[in-house]
């Protein structure tokens, strides 16, 4: 077990333990996002056999309520009181049993035709609330577990690069088991085959045990740091009014909407744009693939370039491909080299948010010395405008795939579609690269800027170490 820590922060130098222990806690929340990113929509309408607008309320409502829930549970966690194992831990821990339970619910087809909206809004909603509450206080940990930028950023890259493992293993666990029992395309009505929903649901029992595995790796492992409450609705109007904070988020907000729409989307688009039905799932585990050998990578590629250049070049590096995946004709080993290339930009879409928030939020301390306890709100922001973006992507597309007259589970579909599917996975979100790109413009954290602020930091924190061991001696004296 990692040592614990008195105070507000741990200060030095992290173990590789500690680091470890606190990235395996990611691992859960991005697992469960892939299965359901890459794969609810194609279930609902081909296994679930829903119709597009009813798949499309389903995907967009679970979103939204679940973006809805960041704030609340930001708002819960600021305040809730200090236990034995800190303020955020009994969260994630009490969540996880009722999480994984939802989860498994989902992937279950119930054999009443007409309550089957019902049950799919009832534990989607459930289990994104459930899971905002490990969310939302794992990812207020980043700026607990030590005072150095440097420590953090390497804490951010372990981190991220069990949360591209997580994908990895999520793509793999549900696509190939899936991809085993793949229901056939059917040109008339048939039952449902029960060998591809017994696949489905041991996809999400493996996953299940997965996330309970990491969720105790997490509480076991995770050092223990203290923080100060504020007013919550305080704390909103000085975060979301921080200026540098706002670019970033609504930044990363476009850009992160593009790669939903690909997410989204591209299993509908392997299967029937391009053909491909029988090996999407090894398409996307090559793209997860891709993205975990390309973190270290991009890595020390914001630590040489700066982390605004990394953006630049690490978001706009997956436009060729996603021109190329369109434009090139119909071939197997194509595709493969390019999702293993796009894979590479993906990586950089997972690192770069998460290494840049904690830059804003000490740029925000160092305009509001004091000023305590905000984190929970800057993190639960962000996943909020993230999961909104979500909700868009999916709810957009399935309504867009019903209007363009989607077949459920036809062997193939209307030109329409075709050209509707080569519009979610390319065009727009180009379109969205290019927006979030200007945005990024204005954002005023650059390397000097940073540095600047992280020597003010250790100044203040010096002196209230002093501080601190002046009082002491008084009170001995």
């Amino acid at each position: 077990m990692c040592n614990k820590a008195k105070g507000s922060y741990l200060r030095g130098r992290l173990s590789v333990c500690s680091k470890l222990c606190y990235a395996i806690g990611g691992a859960p929340y991005q697992i469960t996002g892939c299965a359901i990113g890459f794969f609810l929509q194609i279930y609902l309408l081909d296994v679930a056999l829903l119709d597009p607008f009813y798949a499309s309320i389903i995907l967009f409502v679970g979103r939204a309520w679940d973006a809805i829930t960041d704030p609340t549970v930001g708002f819960l966690v600021s305040r809730s009181p200090w236990t034995r194992f800190g303020r955020m831990m009994p969260w994630i821990v009490l969540s996880t049993p009722f999480a994984v339970l939802c989860y498994f619910l989902i992937w279950y087809v119930p054999s009443v035709d007409q309550g089957k909206i019902v049950w799919y809004l009832i534990f989607y909603c459930s289990f994104q609330t459930l899971q905002t509450c490990f969310h939302v206080p794992y990812s207020a940990l980043t700026m607990f577990i030590s005072t150095e930028q440097k420590e953090r950023d390497s804490a951010t890259a372990y981190r991220m690069t069990v949360e591209v493992l997580g994908t990895l293993i999520g793509t793999a666990v549900q696509g190939q088991i899936v991809g085993m029992a793949n229901a056939p395309c059917i040109s008339t009505g048939k039952d449902l085959n029960s060998t591809d929903l017994n696949a489905y649901m041991i996809a999400s029992g493996v996953i299940c045990s997965i996330y309970v595995v990491c969720a105790m790796v997490l509480f076991l492992g995770t050092c223990r740091v203290r923080t100060e409450p504020m007013s919550f609705f305080q704390g909103i109007r000085m975060v979301m009014g921080h200026g540098p904070y706002a670019k970033l988020v609504m930044g990363f907000l476009f850009t992160s909407l593009a790669f939903m729409f690909l997410e989204g989307n591209f299993a509908l688009f392997c299967s029937y744009t391009l053909g491909f039905r029988n090996d999407f799932q090894n398409i996307l585990l090559v793209i997860m693939l891709s993205a975990t050998l390309a973190i270290p990578f991009w890595q020390w590629f914001l630590t040489k370039f700066g982390k605004k250049t990394a953006v630049y070049i690490g978001t706009t590096s997956v436009v060729p491909f996603l021109v190329s995946v369109v434009f090139v004709p119909s071939n197997l080993i194509v595709t493969y080299v390019v999702s293993f290339a796009a894979g590479v930009s993906v990586a950089a879409a997972f690192l770069l948010p998460w290494s840049m928030l904690p830059d804003a939020v000490d740029d925000f301390k160092v305009q509001n010395p004091e000023s305590q306890g905000h984190e929970a709100i800057f993190y639960s922001f962000y996943v909020f405008f993230t999961k909104f973006a979500s909700g868009v992507s999916l709810g957009v597309s399935t309504l867009s795939l019903d209007f363009a007259g989607y077949v459920t589970r036809g062997c193939t579909q209307p030109a329409e579609v075709d050209l509707t599917l080569k519009i979610l996975v390319s065009a727009a979100p180009i379109v969205l690269i290019i927006i979030g790109l200007l945005i990024f413009i204005s954002y005023p954290i650059n390397e000097e800027k940073r540095q600047g602020n992280r020597k003010i930091l250790n100044e203040q924190r010096e002196n209230e170490i002093d501080s601190e061991t002046d009082s002491t001696e008084l009170n001995v004296v």
